[in-house]
């Protein structure tokens, strides 16, 4: 009696190929963006984030994170930013950015229009040139906002 021929039976090697290609793809994908900088967002984006992220800081009163934000040349104190900012939000409520548009760019130097309103008048809004500068690798507001 003869043994019936052996079957071809498939082997998992090509799967477990795919397998670890598909794995190395999501591990890189996951290494770029926890590692991946800001200098991957387009150069008028980070000047849009730098208006935001200042407004943001002074409506907080994180005087930290709006030196994160604003040139050297314009970091005044604590003292004197926050106490601005107060009198600022009880004459007029808080401030809002609403749009940033017209970025141009020139080598470390931007200017944009930055929209801003304030609570006490939302329809009120208020189109401000601002100036931006590079430092420390990161665009940041140079000139002072409405208040």
């Amino acid at each position: 009696m003869s043994e019936p021929p052996a079957a071809d039976r498939p082997t998992a090697t090509p799967f477990l190929a795919a397998l670890a290609i598909i794995v190395l793809v999501v591990i890189t994908i996951g290494l770029l963006n926890l590692f991946g900088g800001e200098d991957e967002l387009p150069a008028d984006r980070q000047v849009a984030r730098a208006a935001v992220g200042q407004n943001d800081a002074l409506q907080r009163g994180n005087y930290a994170d709006y030196r994160g934000y604003t040139c050297a040349a314009e970091h005044g104190t604590e003292t004197d930013v926050l106490a601005g900012q107060r009198e600022s939000v009880d004459k007029l409520g808080d401030r809002y950015v609403d749009d940033v548009t017209d970025v141009a760019i020139d080598g470390d130097r931007a200017t944009a229009k930055v929209t801003y309103h304030f609570d006490r008048a939302p329809d009120d809004r208020k189109a401000v040139e601002m100036s931006f500068v590079r430092e420390d690798g990161a665009w940041k507001v140079c000139s002072p906002g409405p208040s």
